[in-house]
């Protein structure tokens, strides 16, 4: 059901703990994700890694509505070197006249005492980006919820296209749930942020994004398979 809009969605509150992020379906979605993945002996992982993979490469740039930056938690208040690399690189793009405006997202996670937006907000704005071209997201606690808040706002405009700036491993990620979401998406990651290709650090991250691609499309599978327009809404 592309297109459905859930009006109350559920939203975690702030400084959420793995639990409470996951809302309605979460974790019976993780546990059938996790349970198709060790009886497969693994091999449901590999289309999606190889997904992962592809997707680190990136595409060119086209002109769009907007540039989102997805949130990363913060360190204390500050933005960490994977969420700098994020934004340096939104804010070339936004430079080169890809978009007209800049969107941050990410809400209060961690021990953060402001948002992820926040903060990305302050850094553009101290690199000479003008406040009035960056717009904040700062409900969400994770990526899904991220899309969810942003393609809400942008449908009050009648906006749908995204250039989605992340770290390489993190792009496919977004781009499936984007596009889940019915946005137009081109994406762009960034060129410098850790961990650094091909180490053992770049090949932990990638199967683990493997595995959020595969818990995302198990959990779309069987609720549609149970009918649960309510679920569905959340991630369509």
């Amino acid at each position: 059901m592309p297109g459905a809009v859930n009006e109350t969605p559920y939203t975690a509150p702030p400084r959420a703990r793995f639990f409470a992020r996951l809302g309605p379906g979460g974790f019976s979605s993780l546990s059938l994700a996790a349970a198709l993945a060790l009886l497969g002996l693994g091999l449901p992982l590999l289309p999606r890694l190889k997904s992962v993979l592809a997707a680190a490469e990136g595409e060119e740039p086209a002109p769009a509505d907007a540039i989102l930056v997805l949130g990363r938690k913060l360190e204390g208040d500050a933005p960490t070197e994977v969420f700098v690399a994020r934004l340096a690189h939104a804010a070339e793009l936004w430079r080169a006249g890809w978009a007209p405006r800049l969107w941050v997202a990410g809400g209060i996670t961690g021990t953060a005492s402001r948002s992820e937006a926040a903060a990305g907000r302050d850094w553009l704005v101290a690199q000479g980006i003008p406040a009035d071209a960056i717009e904040l997201e700062e409900h969400s606690q994770h990526t899904l919820e991220n899309l969810f808040h942003v393609r809400g706002r942008l449908r009050e405009r009648g906006e749908s296209r995204l250039i989605l700036v992340s770290d390489p491993l993190h792009v496919a990620r977004g781009a499936t749930m984007a596009r889940g979401f019915g946005l137009e998406v081109r994406t762009s990651p960034t060129p410098h942020a850790p961990p650094r290709r091909g180490s053992f650090g770049w090949w932990h991250r990638a199967l683990r994004e493997a595995f959020f691609l595969h818990w995302y499309h198990t959990g779309i599978a069987w609720n549609r398979l149970i009918g649960s327009e309510r679920k569905l809404a959340r991630v369509t």
